[in-house]
C-alpha cells in the first residue's frame, strides 16, 4: 500500500476557530456545557478542550 497523494490527510487545514475569550464570560460547550475557553458573544459551536480533543480522537484517520 502507497502512502503516495495522502500526505496530509489527518490534518485539517484552514478550518475556522473561534477567537480565544480575554476573559470571562465563557462560552458553555455544546457537548458537557462546561465553560470553554471562548467568548460568550461567539455565535457557533464551541467545544471545551477536553471535547475537543475527544472530537479530533473519534475523527482521526484510522490508517
Amino acid at each position: 500500500m502507497s502512502d503516495e497523494g495522502h500526505e496530509g490527510c489527518c490534518t485539517i487545514t484552514g478550518a475556522a476557530k473561534p477567537p480565544t475569550a480575554d476573559g470571562p464570560p465563557y462560552a458553555e460547550c455544546v457537548l458537557c456545557r462546561e465553560p470553554t475557553e471562548y467568548p460568550e458573544s461567539y455565535k457557533g459551536i464551541t467545544m471545551c478542550p477536553v471535547c475537543e480533543w475527544q472530537e479530533a480522537q473519534r475523527t482521526a484517520c484510522s490508517g
